[in-house]
């Protein structure tokens, strides 16, 4: 698929695109003519892309997690990776949920 349809299928726009490509988070497509096509497994990973950055990841983060095997994702280091955030963001869930707990009994004392 060309470009324009890549962007229609990620949400991403063709400029967003464009730069993770120049990034070298996604390796860059092949061309006919004039025109790069993307393959299934650039949509997956421009959704990856557009989902880890929608959760704080920065692309710095990511470059240094997407590794290509001849010319293929590494999705294995990529799933490690992602199971790091998880648990960072269960932390920082914990850590929330005690400051919530700590106000509320604030609250309370004022309350009475």
């Amino acid at each position: 698929m060309y470009i324009g349809e890549a962007s229609k299928k990620t949400g991403l726009s063709i400029k967003a695109i464009r730069f993770y490509e120049a990034k070298g988070l996604i390796k860059p497509p092949e061309r006919v003519g004039r025109y790069r096509v993307y393959h299934s497994t650039d949509i997956e990973l421009l959704l990856l892309i557009k989902e880890a950055k929608d959760i704080g990841v920065t692309l710095s983060q990511l470059r240094s997690v997407i590794e290509f095997n001849k010319g293929v994702v590494d999705w294995r280091n990529i799933k490690l990776f992602l199971a790091e955030i998880r648990q960072q963001l269960v932390r920082e869930m914990e850590v929330l949920s005690q400051k919530i707990e700590n106000l509320d009994q604030c609250y309370q004392q004022i309350k009475d």
